[in-house]
Order: structure tokens, then C-alpha cells, then sequence
């Protein structure tokens, strides 16, 4: 008997409407800060009330990208969690500041305010959540303690499109919000970012270090003769051809955010008594949060457990694994001195954690055949 097909992590839904807007972008230009870009980013400024959305070429560039617009830098720490993909650290290395882990809370697996306000010092320029799984920490608190210290928040919201806190959009509640269109996100062009900013000071300067330090987004909307170079810069501007892919996306999410919802919904529905039974936490739903159903995980009781269970599913063809090593544990991380204190709650979740198959292309049997996978968990 044959084997049942696979069912990945994780699949982007692309199809006739990507090809052609691709064939559209490649009938005209190619490079950056082209039409289909320009659609793009006043599309997102629409979906998140935004009054300015840059694309970038991923969500790595666009937290470079905001650090240094918001002139974070050298002698300057920015507090971020451990548990984060490493674009997180790394923005902050590379605009010359220093990361300081702190905590994680239970609840969102996002930064524990009471860490953070514990390990602010006087070179504290920044705070870094991370909204893990489209679900934003308490940003009241982090805000409070953002305004008291007179820091910056930046928010990195690559897995947050089209998920809010208190009704606003994750990305817009603090200084910048950085976002992924990476293949494994909600809507995706391969590879790609966007950085949301309310000023528009920080907007510009921003604008400037992603066309290479010029003036020439200025000189294409008419405002100057001729560009030049103005400021230190970089080059983080997505192709026109990548921005066509993810304008049909775009078309695309609502159908998408609709498909994800449906598999969520039967994880959650479906699996809330056996999670019961088998002291396993589900994904949560709280209040003031809407999700976008990025992912959705398993915290098990022990970390004997959870691999037990990624190796039971992953026999009989069901793509479930594990998510971050905490970073501070990395061999980067201890090799620079950030391992130095312990984060319990931190190396607990990610030792216990286990992500399930969700993406708009599960069938209704694929959902079946995880569920039963997983309910028949010893």
C-alpha cells in the first residue's frame, strides 16, 4: 500500500493571477520604487491606517532599516526576546547597538514587560517585541514603559499582517512595525518586507537610507532636477517583479485569511479535548487580539513529550516541528556573552513547543489526517 502524500508545514497559494501581474511588471520596469511598488505600499498603508508603508527587499532590511531611521546606534542597547528568528538580533548588531534579552510571557510567548522594564539601563534606546504567531504581547504596559524611559518601540511583526491589538494593526502601535512576505508567511513574494512609520521625519530619513543614501524616491515623484547622494544609506528596495507577486497576494487575503481561520478553527475544535487530557496548552485566543492564524502550536508538558510527538506525526507524513532556539543558547549567542543569565520561561516554551501543519491549501482531509495523528498521541 502506497504512502499517504506528505503534508508540508507550510505552502503559498499562488497561481494564474500571480504569473500575470509578473507578466505585467516584466513589460515595463524592472528595478525598485516602480508602479507596482508604489500600489503596493499604498495598499498596505490602507489595510494598516498607516500614513507610510516602504517595501524592502525582507523583514530583516526592514528592521535595519528602522533602527537606524530612528537613529539607534553604537553605545545603545535594544531589549528584544530570546525566543525571535535571528533577524531580530541581528538588525540590532548591524545598526551598532547591542541586544539585551529578556523574558517571555506565558500567555503570548511575546516580551514580558516586567523583564523588560528590569534590565533598562541608561543606554537603553529601544524596545523590540516580536508578535510570535500574529499575537501581540501587552503593549500597554510596553508602551508605558517606552514613554516613561523615552525609548522607541519597534516592532517586528513579520508574522503579523492582518492581525490586531485593541482593533489596531500589529506593526502601527509603536514607533515602526517591520513586516515578512517571506514564502512561509500569510501572503508572501518569495522573499520581501515592508516597514510601516507614523513620522514622517523618520519617514524620509528611512526613505533615503533605503534608496542608497539619495534623494531619488524625491527626484521620481518631480521634487528635485536631479538626485544625489545626501546621507549614509543602503540598498533595501524590492524589484517591481517581486511587488507584482505581491500585489496579487494581496488580492488574495482575504480568501486566504479565510482558509487559515477554517483550519485553526478545526485544530482548536477538535483537539481542545484531547489537549485537555494530555496536559497540552493549545494556541490561545485572547482578548482585545484578533489572529491572522499564522500558526498554530502545541505546548507540551515536557520536552520528552513534545519530541515524541514531532517524531509520531513526522512517520506518518505530517510535517510538525519544533520553532526557535532561543537565541541567548545559540552558539553565536554564547559566544558573544549573551548567554550569561538564564531565561527559564523562554528555554522551557521553546523545548516544549510544536507547530502543526496550517497553510490555505489543506484540504479538509489533510485537517482529518493531522488531528487524528495527533489524537492518538500516547
Amino acid at each position: 500500500m502506497a504512502k499517504p502524500q506528505a503534508i508540508p508545514l507550510s505552502l503559498a497559494w499562488t497561481g494564474d493571477l500571480e504569473k500575470q501581474r509578473v507578466s505585467e511588471a516584466l513589460a515595463g520596469r524592472l528595478s525598485g520604487d516602480g508602479p507596482f511598488c508604489r500600489r503596493v505600499e499604498q495598499r498596505l498603508e490602507s489595510l494598516l491606517s498607516s500614513p507610510r508603508v516602504l517595501l524592502t527587499t525582507s523583514c530583516t532590511h526592514a528592521l535595519e532599516l528602522a533602527l537606524m531611521a530612528l537613529g539607534i546606534g553604537e553605545g545603545q542597547e535594544v531589549i528584544c526576546p530570546s525566543f525571535t528568528f535571528v533577524s531580530t538580533a541581528n538588525a540590532i548588531l548591524r545598526a551598532g547597538a547591542t541586544p539585551v534579552f529578556a523574558e517571555i510571557e506565558e500567555s503570548t510567548l511575546g516580551l514580558d514587560p516586567a523583564d523588560v522594564a528590569r534590565r533598562i539601563t541608561s543606554r537603553t534606546g529601544a524596545i523590540l517585541p516580536v508578535h510570535y504567531a500574529g499575537v501581540a504581547p501587552d503593549m500597554a504596559a510596553l508602551r508605558e514603559i517606552a514613554s516613561r524611559n523615552d525609548l522607541r518601540i519597534v516592532e517586528d511583526a513579520a508574522q503579523g499582517l492582518a492581525a490586531t491589538w485593541q482593533g489596531r494593526a500589529l506593526g502601527t502601535i509603536g514607533d515602526a512595525g517591520c513586516f515578512s512576505f517571506h514564502e512561509t508567511k500569510n501572503v508572501t513574494c518569495g522573499e520581501g518586507g515592508a516597514l510601516a512609520l507614523r513620522d514622517p521625519d523618520v519617514a524620509r530619513r528611512a526613505e533615503i537610507i533605503r534608496e542608497k543614501g539619495t534623494n531619488r524616491s524625491a527626484f521620481l515623484r518631480g521634487e528635485v532636477d536631479k538626485y544625489t547622494w545626501v546621507a549614509e544609506g543602503s540598498s533595501y528596495v524590492l524589484s517591481d517583479v517581486l511587488a507584482a507577486i505581491l500585489d496579487a497576494q494581496l488580492d488574495r487575503l482575504e480568501e486566504i485569511q479565510k482558509r487559515r481561520a477554517v483550519v485553526s478553527e478545526r485544530y482548536r475544535r477538535d483537539l481542545s479535548a484531547w489537549a485537555a487530557g494530555a496536559g497540552v496548552r493549545l494556541s490561545p485566543e485572547l482578548p482585545d487580539r484578533s489572529s491572522n492564524h499564522h500558526l498554530f502550536y502545541l505546548l507540551f508538558p515536557d520536552q520528552e513529550s513534545r519530541d515524541r510527538a514531532m517524531a509520531s506525526l513526522r512517520h506518518r507524513g505530517i510535517s510538525a516541528t519544533f520553532h526557535y532556539v532561543p537565541l541567548h543558547s545559540a552558539p553565536f549567542g554564547l559566544a558573544s556573552g549573551f548567554g550569561d543569565e538564564a531565561l527559564p520561561v523562554t528555554e522551557r516554551i521553546a523545548a516544549c513547543l510544536l507547530r502543526l501543519p496550517l497553510h490555505p491549501l489543506l484540504s479538509d482531509n489533510d485537517v482529518d489526517r493531522v488531528v487524528e495523528a495527533v489524537r492518538s498521541l500516547s
